[in-house]
């Protein structure tokens, strides 16, 4: 509750020293959820058989400041909590605290034809699947960037009219790994990880195009096994490239996107566990693709997702392969709509298959989660 009016506190002496003439507006979203998660099937964690069910009530609470600084500037910021890593989200324990903090937050200029921004950036990475194919290869579903990075990176964004679309490029900063300067590529002031990020959206006919391409600039450490260990590679340059397309159909809209990413290592060195220097059993090796078909027809909403990597490191034992699958359905049924506010009911189902052989582990567990949403925005 401190942190809450704490919070509250800063927004409020913050915009009261703004000048008259800027648009300060607040807004906020408030859910309850209640949760039914069943397990089957080998798990993660040592290769054990796993049959767990589990009913969880769970909320989340975001609020939302921006303001309009004249001329095109702003400054837009979003708090929630982090504590649980699971996207805001709070589990209902009888103990719990929920500690709202500033999750991301930018500042920038948009035109109407370009525009800057600067900042922790949000991502909407549950949209765009190339993100969490690049940072979580070996399992990309149900967007782990979401939940456990909280959707957000820290960066600069620009934008700008080309040619009859939109282009976008950003550069986010996905580590800060520091090494001793020695003679090893990617050492000293540089050895920090950044990515570039370029999409570009157009028309063609009545069908939306959208090419993307991401690629590790200098060396970075990436989770590379989540969430089947808790190893990491180092000094690895992974990229990213696919396409979406989104093609409406009557009153429906069909989208389809395939995605491929590959990651090495180019010095021959690579680490386990955290940031090193020292030499390892031979280099990274991997490459990776997802699928994506989606469907929205008025409030229903359903997608599917197939992911597939091999892992040829040297580090490994064995050559490992990864697939997973992931399926959403949703029905969003409207109880109360202002211009300003609304309150909507939203059963979700979401069911997850994740395979792993040789290698790090072998696993093929399945997870069912059925959902119930009540939410409120304002």
């Amino acid at each position: 509750m401190n942190k809450s009016l704490s919070f509250a506190a800063l927004l409020a002496a913050l915009f009261s020293a703004a000048p008259a003439e800027a648009a300060v507006n607040f807004g906020g979203y408030a859910g309850l959820r209640l949760r039914d998660e069943n397990y089957s099937g080998t798990a993660f964690s040592q290769g054990s058989s796993r049959a767990a069910s589990d009913l969880m009530w769970q909320y989340r609470v975001r609020l939302f400041a921006s303001a309009d600084l004249g001329d095109g500037y702003y400054f837009k910021a979003m708090a929630t909590d982090e504590t649980e890593g699971d996207g805001g989200w709070n589990t209902v324990t009888g103990s719990e605290t929920y500690n709202l903090q500033v999750s991301n937050f930018s500042f920038g200029r948009q035109t109407a034809d370009n525009g800057y921004a600067i900042g922790r950036l949000p991502l909407n990475a549950v949209n765009t699947p190339i993100l969490d194919l690049t940072l979580f290869p070996f399992q990309p579903l149900e967007s782990p960037l979401a939940s456990v990075g909280m959707d957000r990176l820290f960066g600069v964004n620009y934008n700008t009219r080309f040619l009859a679309g939109n282009l976008r490029a950003s550069l986010f900063v996905l580590d800060n790994g520091s090494a001793n300067n020695t003679g090893l590529e990617g050492d000293g002031k540089f050895n920090d990880g950044y990515a570039l990020y370029l999409s570009y959206s157009d028309k063609v006919g009545d069908i939306t195009v959208e090419p993307q391409f991401i690629r590790a600039v200098t060396q970075t450490s990436l989770p590379m096994h989540y969430p089947y260990t808790s190893s990491w590679y180092t000094h690895v340059t992974p990229w990213s490239a696919g396409a979406s397309l989104t093609v409406p159909a009557g009153g429906a809209k069909i989208g389809l996107g395939a995605f491929y990413t590959r990651g090495r290592n180019s010095t021959g060195y690579s680490g386990i566990n955290g940031f090193t220097d020292e030499p390892n059993a031979g280099d990274v090796d991997y490459s990776g693709y997802q699928i994506r078909i989606k469907g929205d027809y008025g409030p229903v909403r359903c997608y599917w997702d197939y992911h597939r990597t091999t892992d040829k490191s040297r580090t490994l034992a064995s050559e490992a392969k990864y697939t997973n699958n992931f399926f959403w359905l949703s029905y969003e049924i409207p109880v109360h709509k202002t211009s300003s506010a609304s309150f909507t009911i939203q059963p979700t189902l979401r069911y997850l298959t994740n395979k792993a052989e040789g290698g790090v582990t072998n696993v093929n567990q399945q997870r069912l989660r059925t959902d119930l949403w009540a939410t409120v925005t304002f």
